[in-house]
Protein backbone atom coordinates (compact mmCIF):
# COMPACT_ATOMS: atom_id res chain seq x y z
CA UNK A 1 0.00 0.00 0.00
CA UNK A 2 1.29 3.48 -0.79
CA UNK A 3 2.05 5.77 2.19
CA UNK A 4 -1.19 7.59 1.51
CA UNK A 5 -3.76 5.10 0.17
CA UNK A 6 -6.60 6.57 -1.86
CA UNK A 7 -10.26 5.73 -1.31
CA UNK A 8 -11.13 6.61 -4.91
CA UNK A 9 -8.23 4.66 -6.42
CA UNK A 10 -8.72 1.50 -4.35
CA UNK A 11 -12.47 1.41 -4.99
CA UNK A 12 -11.91 1.91 -8.74
CA UNK A 13 -9.25 -0.79 -9.00
CA UNK A 14 -11.25 -3.37 -7.04
CA UNK A 15 -14.48 -2.54 -8.88
CA UNK A 16 -12.78 -2.91 -12.26
CA UNK A 17 -11.06 -6.15 -11.34
CA UNK A 18 -7.61 -4.59 -11.78
CA UNK A 19 -6.79 -5.66 -8.23
CA UNK A 20 -8.52 -7.73 -5.58
CA UNK A 21 -9.88 -6.50 -2.29
CA UNK A 22 -7.84 -9.29 -0.69
CA UNK A 23 -4.58 -7.76 -1.97
CA UNK A 24 -5.42 -4.37 -0.48
CA UNK A 25 -6.46 -6.00 2.81
CA UNK A 26 -3.16 -7.87 2.96
CA UNK A 27 -1.25 -4.65 2.36
CA UNK A 28 -3.17 -2.88 5.11
CA UNK A 29 -2.52 -5.72 7.56
CA UNK A 30 1.19 -5.59 6.75
CA UNK A 31 1.32 -1.79 7.11
CA UNK A 32 -0.41 -1.93 10.49
CA UNK A 33 1.92 -4.67 11.74
CA UNK A 34 4.98 -2.70 10.65
CA UNK A 35 3.79 0.55 12.22
CA UNK A 36 3.04 -1.14 15.54
CA UNK A 37 6.72 -0.72 16.38
CA UNK A 38 6.28 3.06 16.07
CA UNK A 39 3.00 3.64 17.89
CA UNK A 40 0.72 0.69 18.44
CA UNK A 41 -1.22 2.96 20.83
CA UNK A 42 -3.13 4.29 17.84
CA UNK A 43 -5.37 1.23 18.19
CA UNK A 44 -7.56 -0.09 20.98
CA UNK A 45 -8.86 -3.17 19.19
CA UNK A 46 -8.16 -4.65 15.77
CA UNK A 47 -10.13 -7.11 13.71
CA UNK A 48 -8.50 -10.52 13.47
CA UNK A 49 -6.52 -10.90 10.23
CA UNK A 50 -8.70 -13.79 9.09
CA UNK A 51 -11.83 -11.72 9.70
CA UNK A 52 -10.33 -8.91 7.60
CA UNK A 53 -9.48 -11.29 4.78
CA UNK A 54 -12.96 -12.84 4.97
CA UNK A 55 -14.48 -9.38 4.47
CA UNK A 56 -12.21 -8.83 1.48
CA UNK A 57 -13.01 -12.22 -0.09
CA UNK A 58 -16.70 -11.42 0.25
CA UNK A 59 -16.19 -8.09 -1.52
CA UNK A 60 -14.33 -9.78 -4.37
CA UNK A 61 -17.16 -12.29 -4.71
CA UNK A 62 -19.81 -9.54 -4.79
CA UNK A 63 -17.86 -7.64 -7.44
CA UNK A 64 -17.49 -10.82 -9.50
CA UNK A 65 -21.26 -11.28 -9.26
CA UNK A 66 -21.82 -7.83 -10.74
CA UNK A 67 -22.66 -5.85 -7.63
CA UNK A 68 -21.80 -2.15 -7.49
CA UNK A 69 -19.90 -1.27 -4.30
CA UNK A 70 -18.82 2.39 -4.06
CA UNK A 71 -16.14 1.60 -1.45
CA UNK A 72 -15.08 -1.80 -2.76
CA UNK A 73 -12.03 -3.07 -0.88
CA UNK A 74 -11.19 0.21 0.89
CA UNK A 75 -9.55 -0.39 4.31
CA UNK A 76 -10.89 1.87 7.05
CA UNK A 77 -10.82 2.36 10.81
CA UNK A 78 -13.42 3.42 13.35
CA UNK A 79 -12.98 5.51 16.48
CA UNK A 80 -13.72 3.39 19.53
CA UNK A 81 -16.76 5.30 20.66
CA UNK A 82 -18.61 4.05 17.57
CA UNK A 83 -20.14 0.55 17.63
CA UNK A 84 -18.86 -2.26 15.42
CA UNK A 85 -20.76 -5.52 15.82
CA UNK A 86 -18.65 -8.15 17.58
CA UNK A 87 -15.85 -5.79 18.63
CA UNK A 88 -15.79 -4.17 22.07
CA UNK A 89 -16.66 -0.50 22.38
CA UNK A 90 -14.66 1.12 25.18
CA UNK A 91 -14.65 4.89 24.60
CA UNK A 92 -11.10 4.49 26.02
CA UNK A 93 -12.48 3.41 29.40
CA UNK A 94 -12.08 -0.33 30.15
CA UNK A 95 -14.67 -0.21 32.93
CA UNK A 96 -17.28 1.08 30.48
CA UNK A 97 -16.64 -1.52 27.74
CA UNK A 98 -19.38 -3.58 26.11
CA UNK A 99 -19.61 -5.65 22.93
CA UNK A 100 -22.47 -4.55 20.65
CA UNK A 101 -24.43 -7.00 18.54
CA UNK A 102 -25.22 -4.34 15.93
CA UNK A 103 -22.92 -1.82 14.25
CA UNK A 104 -23.57 1.89 14.29
CA UNK A 105 -25.69 2.87 11.30
CA UNK A 106 -22.86 4.79 9.63
CA UNK A 107 -20.50 1.80 9.98
CA UNK A 108 -23.13 -0.53 8.55
CA UNK A 109 -23.54 1.76 5.52
CA UNK A 110 -19.79 1.77 4.85
CA UNK A 111 -19.39 -2.00 5.17
CA UNK A 112 -22.41 -2.57 2.93
CA UNK A 113 -20.66 -0.35 0.35
CA UNK A 114 -17.63 -2.66 0.38
CA UNK A 115 -15.28 -0.98 2.86
CA UNK A 116 -13.05 -3.30 4.90
CA UNK A 117 -13.00 -2.71 8.66
CA UNK A 118 -9.48 -2.97 10.12
CA UNK A 119 -10.19 -2.08 13.75
CA UNK A 120 -11.08 0.43 16.46
CA UNK A 121 -8.86 3.44 17.17
CA UNK A 122 -7.77 5.22 20.33
CA UNK A 123 -9.28 8.48 21.56
CA UNK A 124 -9.35 10.96 24.38
CA UNK A 125 -11.54 9.13 26.87
CA UNK A 126 -15.25 9.66 26.21
CA UNK A 127 -14.22 12.01 23.37
CA UNK A 128 -13.33 14.66 25.95
CA UNK A 129 -10.24 16.45 24.71
CA UNK A 130 -8.49 17.84 21.65
CA UNK A 131 -5.00 16.48 22.35
CA UNK A 132 -5.20 12.68 22.14
CA UNK A 133 -3.39 12.31 25.47
CA UNK A 134 -6.27 11.28 27.76
CA UNK A 135 -6.44 7.53 27.30
CA UNK A 136 -5.36 4.51 29.38
CA UNK A 137 -4.52 2.80 26.08
CA UNK A 138 -1.59 5.11 25.44
CA UNK A 139 -1.01 8.52 23.92
CA UNK A 140 -0.94 8.67 20.10
CA UNK A 141 1.43 11.20 18.58
CA UNK A 142 1.74 13.26 15.42
CA UNK A 143 2.90 10.89 12.69
CA UNK A 144 5.51 13.37 11.42
CA UNK A 145 7.06 14.30 14.77
CA UNK A 146 6.55 11.94 17.67
CA UNK A 147 7.34 14.65 20.24
CA UNK A 148 4.05 16.38 19.40
CA UNK A 149 0.43 15.49 20.10
CA UNK A 150 -1.65 13.75 17.47
CA UNK A 151 -4.64 15.94 18.16
CA UNK A 152 -7.88 14.55 19.47
CA UNK A 153 -10.19 13.34 20.50
CA UNK A 154 -10.09 11.25 17.30
CA UNK A 155 -6.39 10.67 17.87
CA UNK A 156 -5.97 7.09 16.67
CA UNK A 157 -8.04 7.76 13.57
CA UNK A 158 -5.78 10.66 12.62
CA UNK A 159 -2.70 8.49 13.10
CA UNK A 160 -4.14 5.55 11.18
CA UNK A 161 -4.81 7.68 8.10
CA UNK A 162 -1.76 9.91 8.47
CA UNK A 163 0.57 6.92 8.70
CA UNK A 164 -0.99 5.32 5.62
CA UNK A 165 -2.46 2.34 7.49
CA UNK A 166 -5.99 2.85 6.16
CA UNK A 167 -7.50 4.98 3.42
CA UNK A 168 -10.02 6.66 5.70
CA UNK A 169 -11.12 6.63 9.31
CA UNK A 170 -14.20 7.69 11.19
CA UNK A 171 -13.96 10.05 14.11
CA UNK A 172 -16.47 12.08 16.04
CA UNK A 173 -16.55 15.83 16.50
CA UNK A 174 -18.22 17.81 19.24
CA UNK A 175 -15.73 20.63 19.66
CA UNK A 176 -13.19 19.98 16.92
CA UNK A 177 -12.26 16.35 17.52
CA UNK A 178 -12.36 15.43 13.84
CA UNK A 179 -10.65 18.59 12.62
CA UNK A 180 -7.72 19.05 15.00
CA UNK A 181 -6.06 15.65 14.34
CA UNK A 182 -6.63 16.22 10.63
CA UNK A 183 -4.67 19.47 10.84
CA UNK A 184 -1.73 18.05 12.78
CA UNK A 185 -1.37 15.00 10.54
CA UNK A 186 -1.85 16.72 7.18
CA UNK A 187 -5.33 15.37 6.41
CA UNK A 188 -8.77 16.37 5.21
CA UNK A 189 -11.27 16.44 8.09
CA UNK A 190 -14.92 16.63 7.04
CA UNK A 191 -17.33 17.59 9.81
CA UNK A 192 -20.82 17.27 8.40
CA UNK A 193 -23.85 19.24 9.44
CA UNK A 194 -25.28 17.94 12.72
CA UNK A 195 -27.71 15.11 12.00
CA UNK A 196 -26.63 14.68 8.38
CA UNK A 197 -24.78 11.49 9.30
CA UNK A 198 -26.57 9.26 11.79
CA UNK A 199 -25.10 9.03 15.30
CA UNK A 200 -27.07 5.89 16.10
CA UNK A 201 -24.63 3.51 17.79
CA UNK A 202 -22.27 6.29 18.90
CA UNK A 203 -21.43 6.83 22.59
CA UNK A 204 -22.35 10.47 23.09
CA UNK A 205 -20.07 13.20 24.35
CA UNK A 206 -22.74 15.90 23.98
CA UNK A 207 -25.63 14.12 22.29
CA UNK A 208 -27.23 17.27 20.92
CA UNK A 209 -23.94 18.42 19.32
CA UNK A 210 -22.09 15.26 18.25
CA UNK A 211 -21.20 14.55 14.64
CA UNK A 212 -19.56 11.52 13.07
CA UNK A 213 -16.68 12.73 10.90
CA UNK A 214 -14.20 11.33 8.40
CA UNK A 215 -10.49 11.88 7.84
CA UNK A 216 -9.00 11.22 4.40
CA UNK A 217 -6.00 12.14 2.29
CA UNK A 218 -7.80 14.34 -0.21
CA UNK A 219 -11.15 15.95 -0.85
CA UNK A 220 -12.31 13.44 -3.48
CA UNK A 221 -11.89 10.66 -0.93
CA UNK A 222 -13.91 12.58 1.66
CA UNK A 223 -16.65 13.27 -0.88
CA UNK A 224 -16.94 9.60 -1.81
CA UNK A 225 -17.21 8.50 1.82
CA UNK A 226 -19.74 11.25 2.41
CA UNK A 227 -21.92 9.99 -0.43
CA UNK A 228 -22.18 6.63 1.30
CA UNK A 229 -22.37 7.71 4.94
CA UNK A 230 -24.81 10.61 4.75
CA UNK A 231 -28.52 10.05 5.06
CA UNK A 232 -31.44 10.26 7.44
CA UNK A 233 -31.41 7.62 10.17
CA UNK A 234 -34.80 6.96 11.74
CA UNK A 235 -33.20 5.25 14.75
CA UNK A 236 -31.32 8.44 15.65
CA UNK A 237 -33.49 11.05 17.40
CA UNK A 238 -31.05 13.75 16.32
CA UNK A 239 -30.93 12.75 12.66
CA UNK A 240 -32.24 15.43 10.30
CA UNK A 241 -33.68 15.32 6.83
CA UNK A 242 -31.77 17.37 4.30
CA UNK A 243 -33.56 20.46 2.98
CA UNK A 244 -34.92 20.33 -0.54
CA UNK A 245 -32.63 23.20 -1.56
CA UNK A 246 -29.33 23.21 0.37
CA UNK A 247 -26.93 26.15 -0.03
CA UNK A 248 -25.62 26.36 -3.57
CA UNK A 249 -21.99 25.88 -4.56
CA UNK A 250 -19.91 29.03 -4.57
CA UNK A 251 -19.45 30.68 -7.94
CA UNK A 252 -16.31 31.89 -9.66
CA UNK A 253 -16.53 34.96 -7.46
CA UNK A 254 -17.41 34.62 -3.78
CA UNK A 255 -16.92 36.31 -0.44
CA UNK A 256 -15.08 34.66 2.41
CA UNK A 257 -14.97 35.98 5.95
CA UNK A 258 -11.77 36.23 7.98
CA UNK A 259 -11.27 37.61 11.49
CA UNK A 260 -9.98 41.12 11.98
CA UNK A 261 -6.20 41.08 12.21
CA UNK A 262 -6.30 42.01 15.90
CA UNK A 263 -8.48 38.96 16.60
CA UNK A 264 -6.19 36.36 15.03
CA UNK A 265 -4.29 34.43 17.67
CA UNK A 266 -1.36 32.10 16.92
CA UNK A 267 0.23 31.98 20.39
CA UNK A 268 3.60 33.00 19.01
CA UNK A 269 3.55 30.43 16.21
CA UNK A 270 4.96 32.54 13.40
CA UNK A 271 4.85 29.70 10.88
CA UNK A 272 1.14 29.18 11.50
CA UNK A 273 0.53 32.87 10.95
CA UNK A 274 2.38 32.75 7.63
CA UNK A 275 0.51 29.64 6.50
CA UNK A 276 -2.84 31.24 7.30
CA UNK A 277 -1.89 34.34 5.31
CA UNK A 278 -0.98 32.12 2.38
CA UNK A 279 -4.35 30.36 2.60
CA UNK A 280 -6.09 33.73 2.45
CA UNK A 281 -4.16 34.57 -0.71
CA UNK A 282 -5.06 31.23 -2.28
CA UNK A 283 -8.76 31.85 -1.75
CA UNK A 284 -8.32 35.27 -3.34
CA UNK A 285 -6.63 33.62 -6.32
CA UNK A 286 -9.69 31.35 -6.60
CA UNK A 287 -11.93 34.39 -7.03
CA UNK A 288 -12.64 35.03 -3.38
CA UNK A 289 -13.01 38.45 -1.84
CA UNK A 290 -11.88 38.63 1.80
CA UNK A 291 -14.32 40.29 4.20
CA UNK A 292 -13.09 41.11 7.69
CA UNK A 293 -15.60 40.32 10.42
CA UNK A 294 -15.84 40.48 14.19
CA UNK A 295 -15.48 36.85 15.38
CA UNK A 296 -15.81 37.71 19.07
CA UNK A 297 -19.44 36.49 19.29
CA UNK A 298 -18.36 33.13 17.88
CA UNK A 299 -15.51 32.83 20.35
CA UNK A 300 -17.83 33.81 23.19
CA UNK A 301 -20.30 31.12 22.10
CA UNK A 302 -17.49 28.57 22.25
CA UNK A 303 -17.05 29.21 25.97
CA UNK A 304 -20.49 27.76 26.64
CA UNK A 305 -19.21 24.30 25.76
CA UNK A 306 -17.00 23.89 28.83
CA UNK A 307 -17.64 26.97 30.96
CA UNK A 308 -21.40 26.89 30.48
CA UNK A 309 -24.19 24.36 31.01
CA UNK A 310 -23.24 22.12 28.07
CA UNK A 311 -20.67 20.41 30.25
CA UNK A 312 -23.69 18.84 31.99
CA UNK A 313 -24.51 17.05 28.75
CA UNK A 314 -21.13 15.29 28.97
CA UNK A 315 -22.00 14.39 32.55
CA UNK A 316 -25.34 12.96 31.48
CA UNK A 317 -23.64 10.65 28.98
CA UNK A 318 -21.72 8.78 31.71
CA UNK A 319 -23.75 9.66 34.79
CA UNK A 320 -23.88 6.11 36.18
CA UNK A 321 -20.13 5.62 35.85
CA UNK A 322 -19.39 8.93 37.58
CA UNK A 323 -21.65 7.94 40.46
CA UNK A 324 -20.68 4.29 40.82
CA UNK A 325 -17.03 4.12 39.73
CA UNK A 326 -15.46 7.58 39.34
CA UNK A 327 -11.95 6.17 39.77
CA UNK A 328 -12.33 4.37 36.43
CA UNK A 329 -12.37 7.72 34.62
CA UNK A 330 -9.17 9.43 33.47
CA UNK A 331 -8.38 12.14 36.07
CA UNK A 332 -8.45 15.02 33.57
CA UNK A 333 -11.70 13.81 32.02
CA UNK A 334 -13.22 13.23 35.44
CA UNK A 335 -12.39 16.79 36.50
CA UNK A 336 -14.28 18.06 33.45
CA UNK A 337 -17.38 15.88 33.52
CA UNK A 338 -17.88 16.15 37.29
CA UNK A 339 -18.27 19.88 36.73
CA UNK A 340 -21.66 19.23 35.18
CA UNK A 341 -23.16 17.63 38.27
CA UNK A 342 -24.13 20.94 39.87
CA UNK A 343 -25.54 22.60 36.75
CA UNK A 344 -29.17 23.58 37.35
CA UNK A 345 -32.09 23.69 34.99
CA UNK A 346 -32.14 27.47 35.34
CA UNK A 347 -28.51 27.65 34.21
CA UNK A 348 -29.27 25.34 31.29
CA UNK A 349 -32.05 27.62 30.05
CA UNK A 350 -29.92 30.73 30.51
CA UNK A 351 -27.26 29.04 28.42
CA UNK A 352 -29.82 28.38 25.69
CA UNK A 353 -30.78 32.04 25.70
CA UNK A 354 -27.13 33.08 25.36
CA UNK A 355 -26.60 30.64 22.54
CA UNK A 356 -29.62 31.98 20.66
CA UNK A 357 -28.09 35.46 20.76
CA UNK A 358 -24.76 34.16 19.50
CA UNK A 359 -26.54 32.24 16.75
CA UNK A 360 -28.07 35.47 15.53
CA UNK A 361 -24.58 36.97 15.36
CA UNK A 362 -23.44 33.91 13.41
CA UNK A 363 -26.20 34.52 10.87
CA UNK A 364 -24.66 37.94 10.26
CA UNK A 365 -21.37 36.25 9.32
CA UNK A 366 -23.08 34.41 6.49
CA UNK A 367 -24.93 37.53 5.42
CA UNK A 368 -21.54 39.16 4.91
CA UNK A 369 -19.88 36.16 3.24
CA UNK A 370 -20.68 32.70 1.90
CA UNK A 371 -17.94 30.95 3.86
CA UNK A 372 -15.75 31.59 6.90
CA UNK A 373 -12.01 30.82 6.81
CA UNK A 374 -10.20 30.17 10.09
CA UNK A 375 -7.03 28.47 11.28
CA UNK A 376 -7.99 25.01 12.47
CA UNK A 377 -5.84 25.58 15.56
CA UNK A 378 -3.63 28.48 16.65
CA UNK A 379 -0.60 26.22 17.11
CA UNK A 380 0.48 22.72 18.20
CA UNK A 381 2.04 21.47 21.44
CA UNK A 382 4.52 18.83 22.48
CA UNK A 383 3.08 15.87 24.33
CA UNK A 384 5.13 16.62 27.42
CA UNK A 385 3.76 20.18 27.44
CA UNK A 386 0.18 18.91 27.33
CA UNK A 387 0.86 16.38 30.08
CA UNK A 388 2.26 19.17 32.26
CA UNK A 389 -0.60 21.61 31.53
CA UNK A 390 -3.58 19.50 30.38
CA UNK A 391 -6.39 22.03 30.69
CA UNK A 392 -5.11 25.35 29.34
CA UNK A 393 -3.25 23.92 26.35
CA UNK A 394 -6.13 21.65 25.38
CA UNK A 395 -8.45 24.65 25.58
CA UNK A 396 -6.15 26.70 23.37
CA UNK A 397 -6.45 24.14 20.57
CA UNK A 398 -10.22 24.60 20.51
CA UNK A 399 -10.19 28.36 20.05
CA UNK A 400 -11.38 28.21 16.43
CA UNK A 401 -13.31 24.92 16.59
CA UNK A 402 -15.46 24.85 19.71
CA UNK A 403 -18.29 27.05 18.45
CA UNK A 404 -18.99 25.27 15.15
CA UNK A 405 -21.40 22.58 16.35
CA UNK A 406 -22.96 24.83 18.97
CA UNK A 407 -23.91 27.23 16.19
CA UNK A 408 -25.03 24.49 13.77
CA UNK A 409 -22.36 24.98 11.12
CA UNK A 410 -20.71 22.60 8.67
CA UNK A 411 -16.94 22.51 8.18
CA UNK A 412 -14.05 20.93 6.35
CA UNK A 413 -10.44 21.17 7.52
CA UNK A 414 -7.74 21.14 4.84
CA UNK A 415 -3.92 21.08 5.08
CA UNK A 416 -2.17 24.42 4.67
CA UNK A 417 1.48 23.67 5.37
CA UNK A 418 4.05 21.84 7.45
CA UNK A 419 6.17 23.62 10.02
CA UNK A 420 9.93 23.29 10.14
CA UNK A 421 9.40 20.63 12.84
CA UNK A 422 7.22 18.70 10.30
CA UNK A 423 3.95 19.08 12.21
CA UNK A 424 0.93 19.99 10.14
CA UNK A 425 -0.99 23.24 10.08
CA UNK A 426 -4.51 23.40 8.66
CA UNK A 427 -7.25 25.84 7.88
CA UNK A 428 -10.96 25.23 8.06
CA UNK A 429 -13.68 26.29 5.65
CA UNK A 430 -16.90 26.82 7.61
CA UNK A 431 -20.40 27.25 6.26
CA UNK A 432 -23.95 27.26 7.59
CA UNK A 433 -25.86 24.05 8.16
CA UNK A 434 -26.29 21.92 5.03
CA UNK A 435 -23.50 23.67 3.13
CA UNK A 436 -21.54 20.39 3.10
CA UNK A 437 -21.60 19.87 -0.66
CA UNK A 438 -20.66 23.50 -1.29
CA UNK A 439 -17.72 23.22 1.14
CA UNK A 440 -16.51 19.99 -0.47
CA UNK A 441 -16.57 21.68 -3.87
CA UNK A 442 -14.75 24.74 -2.55
CA UNK A 443 -12.14 22.52 -0.89
CA UNK A 444 -11.65 20.68 -4.18
CA UNK A 445 -11.00 24.00 -5.91
CA UNK A 446 -8.57 24.90 -3.13
CA UNK A 447 -6.67 21.67 -3.83
CA UNK A 448 -6.52 22.49 -7.52
CA UNK A 449 -5.12 25.99 -7.11
CA UNK A 450 -2.82 25.01 -4.25
CA UNK A 451 -1.95 21.31 -4.29
CA UNK A 452 -1.81 19.88 -0.80
CA UNK A 453 1.62 20.43 0.76
CA UNK A 454 3.97 17.50 0.32
CA UNK A 455 3.96 15.45 3.49
CA UNK A 456 7.25 14.94 5.34
CA UNK A 457 8.61 11.47 5.96
CA UNK A 458 6.95 9.62 8.82
CA UNK A 459 8.78 9.93 12.10
CA UNK A 460 9.61 6.38 13.16
CA UNK A 461 12.34 6.94 15.74
CA UNK A 462 11.76 10.38 17.27
CA UNK A 463 13.28 13.47 15.72
CA UNK A 464 16.10 15.42 17.35
CA UNK A 465 14.89 18.79 18.56
CA UNK A 466 16.55 21.64 16.71
CA UNK A 467 16.32 25.42 16.52
CA UNK A 468 16.87 27.67 13.51
CA UNK A 469 18.99 30.71 14.26
CA UNK A 470 19.55 33.77 12.04
CA UNK A 471 22.94 35.46 12.35
CA UNK A 472 23.68 38.86 10.90
CA UNK A 473 27.21 39.86 11.90
CA UNK A 474 30.23 38.37 13.61
CA UNK A 475 28.80 34.83 13.45
CA UNK A 476 28.49 34.78 9.64
CA UNK A 477 30.66 32.25 7.82
CA UNK A 478 34.24 33.52 7.71
CA UNK A 479 33.66 36.05 10.49
CA UNK A 480 35.46 36.03 13.86
CA UNK A 481 32.79 34.30 15.95
CA UNK A 482 31.63 31.73 13.40
CA UNK A 483 33.47 29.08 15.40
CA UNK A 484 30.80 29.37 18.11
CA UNK A 485 28.42 27.79 15.61
CA UNK A 486 30.72 25.21 14.03
CA UNK A 487 31.82 23.97 17.45
CA UNK A 488 28.16 23.20 18.14
CA UNK A 489 27.68 21.31 14.85
CA UNK A 490 25.39 24.00 13.47
CA UNK A 491 24.25 23.41 9.90
CA UNK A 492 23.71 26.19 7.37
CA UNK A 493 20.17 25.93 5.99
CA UNK A 494 19.72 29.24 4.17
CA UNK A 495 21.35 32.46 3.02
CA UNK A 496 18.50 34.91 2.82
CA UNK A 497 17.26 38.32 3.99
CA UNK A 498 15.11 39.66 6.75
CA UNK A 499 11.73 41.18 6.09
CA UNK A 500 11.99 44.84 5.09
CA UNK A 501 11.38 45.96 8.65
CA UNK A 502 14.83 46.18 10.24
CA UNK A 503 17.75 48.55 10.60
CA UNK A 504 21.38 47.55 11.07
CA UNK A 505 23.80 49.55 13.19
CA UNK A 506 27.56 49.17 13.60
CA UNK A 507 28.06 49.32 17.36
CA UNK A 508 31.00 50.99 19.07
CA UNK A 509 33.28 49.55 21.72
CA UNK A 510 32.69 45.87 20.90
CA UNK A 511 35.31 43.18 20.50
CA UNK A 512 35.17 41.70 17.99
CA UNK A 513 33.30 44.34 16.00
CA UNK A 514 29.53 43.56 15.95
CA UNK A 515 26.32 44.96 14.49
CA UNK A 516 22.94 45.51 16.13
CA UNK A 517 19.75 44.46 14.34
CA UNK A 518 16.74 46.57 15.37
CA UNK A 519 13.14 45.99 14.32
CA UNK A 520 11.62 49.31 13.23
CA UNK A 521 8.69 48.23 11.03
CA UNK A 522 7.86 50.74 8.32
CA UNK A 523 10.98 52.38 6.94
CA UNK A 524 13.21 49.42 7.59
CA UNK A 525 15.27 47.46 5.11
CA UNK A 526 15.82 43.82 4.11
CA UNK A 527 19.20 42.71 5.46
CA UNK A 528 21.37 39.72 4.61
CA UNK A 529 21.39 36.90 7.15
CA UNK A 530 22.51 33.29 7.36
CA UNK A 531 20.19 30.78 9.00
CA UNK A 532 21.70 27.86 10.90
CA UNK A 533 20.09 24.83 12.52
CA UNK A 534 21.48 23.48 15.78
CA UNK A 535 20.33 21.16 18.55
CA UNK A 536 18.26 22.55 21.40
CA UNK A 537 20.99 21.83 23.96
CA UNK A 538 23.63 23.55 21.82
CA UNK A 539 21.27 26.46 21.25
CA UNK A 540 20.87 26.88 25.00
CA UNK A 541 24.61 27.01 25.59
CA UNK A 542 24.96 29.46 22.68
CA UNK A 543 22.36 31.85 24.11
CA UNK A 544 24.17 31.92 27.46
CA UNK A 545 27.23 33.39 25.73
CA UNK A 546 25.40 36.25 23.97
CA UNK A 547 26.57 39.52 25.59
CA UNK A 548 24.37 42.55 26.25
CA UNK A 549 23.15 44.72 24.60
CA UNK A 550 22.64 41.90 22.12
CA UNK A 551 20.01 39.24 22.73
CA UNK A 552 18.31 36.34 21.00
CA UNK A 553 14.76 37.07 19.93
CA UNK A 554 12.55 36.36 16.92
CA UNK A 555 13.50 37.57 13.44
CA UNK A 556 11.08 37.65 10.52
CA UNK A 557 12.54 36.60 7.18
CA UNK A 558 11.67 37.91 3.73
CA UNK A 559 9.36 34.95 3.04
CA UNK A 560 7.31 35.80 6.13
CA UNK A 561 8.59 32.95 8.27
CA UNK A 562 10.14 33.54 11.68
CA UNK A 563 13.27 32.10 13.28
CA UNK A 564 15.30 32.83 16.36
CA UNK A 565 17.99 35.42 15.74
CA UNK A 566 20.16 38.23 17.00
CA UNK A 567 18.31 41.34 18.07
CA UNK A 568 19.44 44.26 20.23
CA UNK A 569 18.29 46.52 22.99
CA UNK A 570 17.75 50.21 22.09
CA UNK A 571 20.94 51.22 23.95
CA UNK A 572 22.90 49.37 21.25
CA UNK A 573 22.24 52.38 18.98
CA UNK A 574 24.05 54.84 21.27
CA UNK A 575 26.84 56.23 19.13
CA UNK A 576 26.28 53.53 16.51
CA UNK A 577 26.40 54.09 12.75
CA UNK A 578 23.28 53.25 10.72
CA UNK A 579 24.49 50.92 7.93
CA UNK A 580 21.08 49.66 6.76
CA UNK A 581 21.59 51.09 3.27
CA UNK A 582 24.50 48.69 2.70
CA UNK A 583 22.19 45.68 2.93
CA UNK A 584 24.28 43.67 5.37
CA UNK A 585 27.33 43.28 7.56
CA UNK A 586 29.62 41.84 4.87
CA UNK A 587 29.29 44.97 2.72
CA UNK A 588 30.13 47.14 5.70
CA UNK A 589 33.21 45.09 6.64
CA UNK A 590 34.38 45.10 3.02
CA UNK A 591 34.31 48.90 3.01
CA UNK A 592 36.39 49.38 6.14
CA UNK A 593 40.00 50.60 5.77
CA UNK A 594 42.40 47.67 5.57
Amino acid sequence: MSPRPSVVRIAAEVSSGARSAVSFAEEALAAIAAYDAVQAQAWICRAEPEAVLAQARAVDAWIAAGEVLPLAGVPFAVKDNIDVAGLPTTAACPAYAYTPAVSAEVVARLIAAGAILMGKTNLDQFATGLVGARSPYGQPRCVYNLDYVSGGSSSGSGVAVGAGLVAFALGTDTAGSGRVPAAFNGLIGLKPTKGRWSTSGVIPACRSLDCVTVMTNDVADAALVDQVAAGFGAADPYSRRAPATPPASLGASFRFAVPRADQLVFMGDGEAEVFFGQAVERLKAMGGVAVEIDVEPLLEAAKLLYSGPWVAERTAAIEDLIRDNPGAIHPTVRAIVQGGIGVTGVEAFKGQYQLAAYARAAEAVFDAAEVLLLPTTPTIFRLREVNAEPFALNGALGLYTNFVNLLDMSAIAVPAGFRANDTGFGVTLIGPAWADAALLELARRYEEIAPMPEAPALDTTGKPQTVKLAVVGAHLAGMPLHWQLTSRDARLVARTKTAAAYKLFAMTNTTPFKPALIHVGEGGGALEVEVYELGVEHFGSFVVEVPAPLAIGTVTLEDGSSVKGFVAEPRAMDGAEDITHLGGWRAYIAGLPK
